[in-house]
């Protein structure tokens, strides 16, 4: 698959993940992916997102070799990373990095903020001790602190000094790919503002190419360049993110849109109410997962589940799409 000439720089193949369980009741099995496809370019930033536990967190970990996957592959650079060495995963480690969503669970309490930052040079060898101080302080003022917090403590910080933290870590080995699990859910909204401008400044900077794992469509809009809806651990919908505002194809996306909170009093679209409960992955439905609460559905939406298709420069997992 190719995008504008553009070979991808990570392609997701029917990507699954079962989560089981063993108790008194007996076995159980929860779907946390059901076969995820998507590309992501060079240079982009490809925003996931969907309402809680629908399985982004869990895409992000199996792509970052956190988690292993039930079936599929993730291919880096042509590569799948499910079926290299340790030694070859390990190489390619130094490229996929993450930033984590809690900046107060994510760092070592333990630990300094210069052996925080260092530890990833440490693991793959780079440098001596004297350069890998002088290349954490050079990060820690791209990430806005002061080199002089090298030994200083993380509960020194605030939240949002912390992600600034997690962030210095996650990019001091240049990586190309970098996976933001939610970076700023857990920030104040001024500083949510700084840490995605941060983000971006480095992007530019530096060359990355980013996945943005985010429950805010707002927020998505801001970062994104192409936007991926997930459901229940399958995908929606993928699209340009200008697109995706301004014509959504899918009734979950429409519903999700329709829930942003708009500054201007006179300007409020209709509220689509999503009636019912969010099924459960140890049980899903039949056919279109969505179907449940689905104010578009039809009987081929029960009984058979829709496959990803091109519509308008988009693709979309709907039998009876909006466009």
């Amino acid at each position: 698959m190719t995008r504008q000439g553009q070979t991808p720089l990570l392609e997701v193949k029917g990507l699954k993940k079962d989560f089981v369980s063993k108790g008194t009741n007996g076995t159980k099995i929860a779907h946390a992916l059901s076969g995820i496809d998507f590309s992501v370019y060079q240079g982009e930033t490809f925003g996931l997102v969907g309402e809680s536990g629908c399985g982004k967190t869990t895409v992000g970990r199996v792509i970052c070799c956190l988690t292993n996957p039930t079936a599929g592959s993730v291919q880096f650079e042509g590569k799948n990373l499910f079926q290299m060495s340790r030694t070859e995963l390990k190489t390619v480690r130094k490229d996929i990095q993450m930033i984590f969503q809690d900046p107060f669970a994510s760092l070592d309490p333990r630990m300094t903020v210069g052996q925080i930052i260092t530890e990833p040079l440490i693991i793959h060898k780079i440098g001596d001790r004297a350069s890998r101080k002088r290349e954490a302080e050079k990060f820690l003022e791209r990430v806005g602190l002061q080199p002089s917090y090298y030994n200083r403590y993380p509960h020194e910080f605030s939240g949002g000094q912390r992600q600034r933290i997690g962030i210095a870590r996650a990019l001091i080995l240049k990586p190309k790919l970098v996976i933001c699990d939610e970076p700023v859910s857990a920030l104040d909204v001024s500083v949510q503002s700084q840490i995605l401008n941060l983000l971006d400044e480095l992007q530019k900077d530096m060359g990355l190419t980013y996945i943005f794992i985010a429950h805010g469509l707002n927020v998505v809009k801001h970062i994104s360049d192409r936007v991926g809806v997930m459901y229940l651990g399958r995908m929606a919908e993928i699209v340009d993110a200008d697109h995706l505002f301004l014509s959504p194809a899918h009734p979950y996306t429409q519903a999700l849109l329709s829930a942003i909170p708009q500054p201007d009093p006179k300007n409020i679209p209709q509220r689509i109410i999503l009636e019912g409960d969010i099924p459960s992955p140890i049980n899903p439905p039949p056919g279109c997962y969505f179907h449940t609460r689905c104010r578009c559905c039809k009987d081929l939406c029960v009984r058979e589940a829709p496959q990803m298709k091109q519509i308008g420069g988009r693709e979309v997992a709907c039998h009876y799409p909006l466009i």
